[in-house]
């Protein structure tokens, strides 16, 4: 035991454990005392990124709402009754658009959404042209369309798609409690389509829901043991949203929150932890303790997909009171 580290997991010489990670183990690290949790996961931040950077991303839905899937938390969902109307896919040259002002503002990922179980043929062409333009601007890609096999994930990669977003969202356990139209062994066969074709992962989850934290730190475990661990892991807290199920879900304490920030960066270390969906609820000193626990990458603009998110002034001025300078395409 190490007073300053925490239990030694590993024979690892700097007392880190290594995949594939037990779920006693990561329940171990999770449940240090707080000042020595955050001390590790400072540590192994420094050893892999600058501590004062940040990568600023973009998310633009380019097509909205009537999507046929029952996720108990989204505000797209056919199922529920959110008063969100249903929008056909933009257009190319308006995404495009769209991801020049996102690159003059300081955006160097640029990520687009579709509320669709998976894409049709019909749309690859439009989705494929989107990527190319948006590549042609020397901005990073990231796409999130739902399901996809891996013969649409080899023409993404061929289009210039860096990113693809799949989120498993929860534990494997508490998974059917949030969603049943779709498995979680069918959101762990897209990450591998993807992986496959060589596009980078980014994958993540939803706190908040109504799981227990083991459930948190079972999804963690889950993602770090993927065959590669996802490049990009966006943890999101949830936003309630009127009509859907989750509406009335307690929301999860801002320490745990903190925690699991911490655990998804010592888990992963060499992976950009986001904070994703939820930052318009957490005050400036929770946003802080996040950045100091590992998370290195943020959305910005005054909306995520339909949620509302903290305007680019705002971030602003907390990366100017915090020091923090935005990351640049080259040094990722």
């Amino acid at each position: 035991m190490n007073a300053e580290l925490g239990p030694d997991l590993t024979s690892d010489p700097l007392g880190w454990a290594l995949p594939p990670w037990t779920q006693e183990e990561a329940q171990a690290v999770y449940d240090l005392p707080f000042n020595d949790l955050l001390f590790r996961a400072q540590t192994i931040h420094r050893e892999n990124f600058d501590p004062n950077r940040v990568q600023l991303s973009r998310l633009l839905s380019i097509k909205t709402g009537g999507c046929p899937e029952d996720c108990g938390y989204c505000s797209q969902s056919a199922h529920h009754q959110s008063g969100l109307k249903a929008s056909k896919l933009m257009e190319v040259q308006r995404v495009i658009a769209e991801a020049r002002k996102a690159r003059y503002a300081g955006a160097t990922r640029y990520c687009m959404g579709a509320a669709w179980r998976s894409p049709k043929e019909r749309d690859m062409d439009a989705v494929v042209a989107m990527v190319e333009g948006v590549k042609a601007l020397g901005m990073e890609t990231c796409m999130t369309l739902g399901m996809v096999d891996l013969e649409q994930a080899a023409r993404l990669k061929q289009a210039g798609l860096d990113y693809y977003n799949h989120n498993i969202d929860t534990s494997e356990r508490y998974y059917g409690e949030v969603i049943s139209t779709r498995s979680f062994a069918d959101r762990l066969d897209t990450l591998e389509n993807v992986r496959q074709s060589g596009i980078k992962v980014c994958c993540g989850g939803i706190v908040g829901m109504g799981e227990e934290p083991v459930d948190r730190i079972h999804m963690l475990v889950t993602l770090a043991n993927l065959p590669e661990p996802p490049d990009s892991v966006p943890i999101n807290m949830l936003v309630p949203i009127a009509g859907t199920p989750l509406a009335d879900a307690s929301p999860i304490e801002p320490i745990e929150f903190v925690r699991m920030i911490a655990l998804a960066r010592i888990m992963m270390p060499k992976s950009y932890v986001r904070l994703s969906a939820g930052r318009t609820a957490m005050t400036d000193e929770m946003q802080a303790l996040c950045f100091f626990a590992g998370a290195n990458s943020i959305f910005v603009g005054d909306t995520l997909l339909t949620a509302g998110n903290p305007g680019q002034d705002r971030d602003t001025l907390l990366f100017r009171r915090l020091g923090i300078e935005p990351m640049e395409l080259e040094a990722q």
